[in-house]
């Protein structure tokens, strides 16, 4: 049987990426983590995450087209968080909550787990 909601947490940071996996991690959850952008597309397709959160400076001089790739039709039902220094790194993209860094985690794992519960209501008729 396959989780119910999953994350991909991409962020070249192992420190950040344990702490959100181990606060995110629980039955009927799965937790995808990704250093860079080429293996967060892959398994971003391969999984359709509920929530991708995406450290935005992972990839400096590819911000615009990283936008682009996670912006797109195929991604759609994924929510978004945004991680990043200044609100302009963020600008490429349409859709997200940014969050600046540096940041405290608790904050930013009631945001996650707030777009995991909106994700797992069922979509008004």
């Amino acid at each position: 049987m396959l989780p119910k909601q999953s994350v991909l947490i991409v962020d070249e940071s192992v420190e950040t990426r344990t702490v959100l996996r181990t606060a995110l991690e629980h039955p009927g959850r799965r937790v995808l983590e990704a250093t860079g952008a080429d293996e967060a597309l892959r398994l971003a397709h391969q999984f359709h995450p509920s929530v991708i959160v995406l450290d935005v400076e992972i990839d400096h001089s590819a911000t615009h087209s990283l936008a682009a790739d996670f912006q797109s039709e195929s991604l759609q039902s994924s929510s978004m968080v945004l991680l990043g220094t200044a609100r302009r790194v963020a600008q490429g993209f349409s859709r997200g909550e940014f969050v600046a860094k540096p940041y405290h985690y608790g904050p930013l794992v009631r945001k996650i787990e707030k777009l995991l519960d909106a994700a797992s209501r069922p979509a008004a008729a």
